[in-house]
């Protein structure tokens, strides 16, 4: 009766060029699908976050105007892509949103003051537009200073 030892040992080890060439045509495929949602799924958490940072930013500028006796003002630079809090000519923070979330800021208006009411002077029809590749995140501020921003 012949042994199966020998055939075992002399079959073959490793992949053929045609095996190697259909996997990697496979993950090619995967990957060409997965990177691009990668990259819009990335650029739609960046601009959430932005969004939810200003959003802090704003609220926190009309709780300290309606805590002192100067009010607060919130300053937009589009070409620095960032957001001034100041009081009474004091910076308090500076938002950084192009650095630290790569988003664009765009807004309608170039600042925005509360007073110690908490009331926003140069809110009507603020619009504050956070772009990244093909997402963007819309905040409004009402007449009277309350940020309305989409549900996260």
């Amino acid at each position: 009766m012949p042994s199966t030892r020998g055939r075992l040992r002399h079959a073959r080890a490793g992949a053929s060029l045609l095996e190697l060439v259909v996997v990697l045509t496979m993950l090619a495929v995967i990957l060409a699908i997965a990177v691009p949602r990668f990259h819009q799924s990335e650029a739609r958490r960046a601009t959430r976050a932005a969004a939810r940072d200003l959003a802090l930013l704003l609220a926190a500028a009309r709780q300290i105007a309606a805590t002192s006796a100067g009010g607060a003002a919130v300053h937009f630079d589009a070409d620095a892509d960032e957001a001034v809090l100041t009081v009474e000519r004091d910076t308090v923070r500076r938002l950084r949103l192009g650095r630290l979330h790569g988003v664009a800021l765009g807004t309608t208006r170039d600042s925005l003051a509360f007073d110690a009411r908490g009331l926003g002077h140069g809110a009507a029809n603020l619009r504050i537009t956070l772009e990244r590749r093909t997402e963007a995140e819309t905040l409004v501020v009402s007449r009277l200073g309350r940020v309305r921003a989409p549900a996260w």
